[in-house]
């Protein structure tokens, strides 16, 4: 068992709209984190993990999640599955919990700009 604070996590700003929380659990199978999302993230383009699914749930606030196959919307309350190649964006104003299995490497994560 492991147990983390919200004190304990570390943070940087993914971007000018994207304050990330990250809970440093040292599991190579997942992992956690809190996505701060005030705007659109990234500010141009898509991203996509190239390896982990992403399982996302809307702790607070609301937005979109566009895809390759449309949009969502999403508010409190609401969890996305994101398979691993599937490019998308996030907009509005929320707080996401993010989970990645197996767990998210910078190096497996790739912004796209059309």
């Amino acid at each position: 068992m492991k147990k983390m604070t919200r004190g304990e996590t570390e943070k940087f700003q993914n971007g000018e709209t994207c304050l990330m929380s990250e809970y440093l659990l040292g599991d190579e199978t997942m992992d956690a984190a809190i996505a701060q999302i005030k705007g659109r993230y990234p500010d141009e383009g898509w991203v996509m993990n190239r390896i982990s699914k992403e399982i996302a749930f809307v702790i607070n606030g609301q937005g979109r999640l566009i895809h390759a196959s449309g949009e969502e919307k999403v508010e409190v309350g609401d969890v996305v599955l994101l398979e691993p190649g599937e490019k998308f964006y996030w907009e509005g104003n929320m707080d996401i919990f993010i989970s990645c299995t197996p767990a998210w490497k910078y190096s497996q994560y790739e912004h796209i700009v059309d």
